[in-house]
């Protein structure tokens, strides 16, 4: 609601996610007027019949659609997110459903997100994709697309990292907060800024400012569903000039791969665009710094080093901008 709903009449028109996937310039935008669509619909048939007001779901996806984030908008109290899925994790959090693609595409390759899930956790009831005829378990779509939203302060737990074996607790009113602050000091967010993370949603820093900071201040931001290198080592930067996109939030990972790879990757694009660029993740060296401020960032945009943890749910520290 606070993400989403209540922008719908202020800024209809406006986009509030783009889904940048995995082939380049295929981008698919959604705008905060999109509420009546299908897609996000989805959210209300879990909520009124498949999951309880406190069940978990568990989320295994590598397609960040805007089916998967409409789960997080308004069916369940509690959301467990985890990519790739893995058993053990919904078993301890005792979630009461799974949600998953047929298939996800990273990188070129088509990867079967729920065969794996069916195969990890055999007990999980499923149907075939063969057409069938409704029983009486069977849950009509259209019939069940509308409910109100609720809103609750219980703690949320979270796994989205792959040393974490128990939940990261995070309570409705102080992790929204506290990311929709951060998105707006620590990366100078105005108003009508194209916010581009390029983490993945399955991990919390995505989770953070991929969806629910950028979106809580009304901006437009970037669902990055590919990687660093595919099909070139230019991919981040042929989509900076695509999008225009304004602040690059990344992981130092990522950079050492592409410095790697020099620097005419980065010349061969126009990213006059960025107007700050982010680190988030493990330390980074001299010369990984040096190189994203002084070739990527032109040395003139502020360069802002976060550090936080998973269990913190957003930045504890970071550098203001100047």
């Amino acid at each position: 609601v606070n993400c989403l709903d209540v922008h719908v009449d202020s800024h209809p028109d406006q986009v509030a996610l783009i889904w940048e996937r995995d082939e380049p310039c295929t981008e698919f935008t959604h705008t905060h007027g999109d509420e009546s669509d299908p897609r996000c619909q989805n959210r209300d048939v879990i909520s009124a019949e498949a999951v309880a007001r406190w069940d978990l779901t568990s989320v295994s996806c590598l397609a960040v659609t805007a089916e998967i984030l409409s789960n997080n908008k308004r069916t369940t109290q509690r959301t467990f997110l985890r990519n790739p899925w893995t058993s053990g994790r919904s078993v301890s959090a005792q979630c009461r459903a799974v949600i998953t693609c047929n298939q996800g595409v990273r990188g070129g390759r088509v990867i079967e997100l729920k065969a794996a899930a069916v195969k990890t956790c055999p007990s999980v009831q499923h149907r075939t994709e063969q057409l069938a005829v409704m029983g009486k378990m069977d849950i009509p779509q259209e019939e069940k697309v509308h409910t109100s939203p609720k809103i609750t302060n219980t703690p949320s737990p979270y796994l989205t990292g792959p040393h974490l074996t128990s939940p990261s607790c995070e309570t409705q009113a102080g992790y929204l907060l506290y990311t929709s602050i951060t998105h707006q000091l620590v990366f100078d967010y105005q108003d009508g800024d194209v916010f581009g993370c390029m983490a993945d949603i399955g991990w919390i820093t995505g989770q953070s400012y991929v969806v629910y900071g950028p979106l809580c201040n009304g901006a437009t931001t970037v669902l990055f569903d590919s990687t660093p290198v595919y099909p070139d080592p230019g991919r981040y930067w042929e989509t900076v000039q695509w999008l225009q996109i304004n602040q690059f939030y990344g992981a130092p990972t990522a950079l050492w791969l592409l410095l790697r790879h020099g620097d005419d990757w980065v010349r061969k694009y126009d990213w006059s665009s960025l107007r700050m660029l982010g680190l988030v993740g493990e330390p980074i060296n001299h010369e990984a710094w040096h190189w994203f401020h002084s070739v990527v960032g032109e040395g003139r945009c502020p360069l802002v080093d976060t550090w936080w943890q998973t269990e913190t749910g957003r930045v504890c520290i970071a550098p203001r901008p100047a």
